[in-house]
């Protein structure tokens, strides 16, 4: 089995590595490649990865190339986890917004949008070399915004499942909290990437007892210090909603607050530094406890169980995914791309059912769905009223005073990464 990690330079990579080695009995890899043209970077982080593997005992091959056609030729799955522009670009994306009073986040609101247009392009060049040079390739998407870009490659017709580390995050969270074993946590994971609510927490599967409410009841306040939300939200609306929907149901606060306070993004490029150093000693075999701050937790064990299933090894029979609506919320049109459990095998993922939703998520599902089909015309079609209109329609933005004041901006800062700018 050979598989491609496209950007596997980054410092995320040591993550998906660990995860790799340790559960190789799940996914035997017996080729990986990592791709990446930032050559520096990725001389350290694969000779780091090279080390993990020895000390686990894995007997996979890892190879490095900056060379994309020759590192997904014969891949049985490509993993997408780049960063178009970088850090100094996520910088941007999280500072200009706020010039406007609106939430600077890399994946939610302008900033959010001002990656999908980067990306998307990218996304898609990379996915049809895929295609020219393996057309049988499953690409996993975890690059963000996964929701805009997942549903860019499925529109072009790849083999495409969008992946986030959310859900497995809760589920690993929670099953702490109950002290139970995390594959006894099924969620009722139910939204769109990055806007999403667990609905319900079972013990057993999807059918199994829902422990919600006994959860809020005796850990509320710890899952609402975590989500940094008061206590009296997650009452009141007797779910758990994602972090990310802070930005919306705070989104004034969270602006106060990140006008006050360096960027995450300028908090991240110092984490870097400090990583690739750390990634340079030869001594160095596992990942560093530093990497956990870093973000992405558990991605690699959700990666690793996605593509065991995706390529016919196994993999837990129910996954949080990122894949085409097909009727699961009728409300949204079938193409559009949401986040819930999926049953997933060789043949892709099938959504499961899911329960009527109260207007109060449907409500947002549907208003933030609909910029994000403004978002994907953007970024295929380019131009700066199809900018305007996306920002129009996304709910953290919604004025035209502001909507016009961050086009302009969002354009700026971005010009060398718009071919129509």
């Amino acid at each position: 089995m050979k598989l491609t990690v496209v950007g596997g330079g980054s410092t995320y990579t040591p993550e998906l590595i660990d995860g790799f080695a340790r559960l190789r009995d799940t996914l035997p890899i017996e080729e990986l490649v990592l791709v990446d043209p930032a050559a520096d970077r990725l001389d350290l982080v694969g000779g780091l990865a090279r080390r993990i593997f020895a000390k686990q005992g894995h007997p996979g091959r890892i190879t490095t190339t900056s060379d994309l056609d020759a590192g997904v030729e014969g891949a049985d799955a490509v993993l997408l986890q780049l960063r178009v522009g970088g850090q100094a670009a996520r910088e941007q994306d999280e500072t200009w917004p706020l010039e406007c009073g609106c939430v600077g986040q890399e994946t939610t609101g302008a900033g959010g949008l001002a990656k999908a247009l980067r990306t998307v392009p990218v996304v898609l060049d990379i996915a049809e070399r895929v295609r020219r040079t393996n057309p049988d390739a499953w690409i996993i998407d975890f690059t963000n915004p996964v929701g805009i870009v997942t549903r860019a490659l499925l529109q072009a017709g790849h083999k495409t499942v969008g992946l986030c580390n959310v859900a497995i995050g809760f589920q690993r969270k929670f099953a702490k909290l109950l002290g139970v074993a995390p594959g006894r946590v099924h969620l009722d994971h139910v939204g769109l990437n990055h806007l999403s609510w667990e609905l319900g927490v079972r013990l057993g599967g999807p059918d199994g007892e829902n422990v919600l409410p006994k959860l809020l009841a005796e850990h509320g306040d710890a899952v609402a210090d975590d989500l940094r939300l008061p206590r009296q939200v997650l009452d009141r609306l007797g779910v758990v909603p994602s972090y990310y929907l802070r930005y919306y149901y705070a989104h004034d606060e969270v602006v106060r607050e990140l006008g006050t306070k360096p960027s995450r993004a300028a908090e991240v490029a110092e984490m870097e530094r400090k990583l690739l150093k750390m990634y340079g000693d030869p001594a160095l075999d596992e990942k560093p406890e530093l990497l956990a701050e870093r973000g992405g937790a558990f991605y690699s064990e959700a990666a690793v169980d996605l593509a065991a299933s995706l390529l016919g090894n196994g993999g837990s029979p129910v996954q949080v995914v990122n894949t085409y609506n097909n009727g699961t919320l009728p409300f949204l049109a079938d193409d559009a791309v949401i986040e819930v459990q999926a049953r997933v095998d060789a043949n892709g993922p099938v959504p499961l059912a899911v329960p009527e939703l109260d207007p109060l998520y449907a409500g947002l599902i549907a208003h933030v769905t609909a910029y994000e089909d403004l978002a994907l015309e953007a970024a295929l079609r380019g131009g700066r009223d199809r900018v305007f209109r996306a920002l129009l329609a996304h709910p953290l933005v919604g004025q035209y005073a502001y909507a016009d004041g961050l086009t302009d901006r969002l354009i700026a800062h971005n010009r060398e990464h718009l071919a129509w700018a």
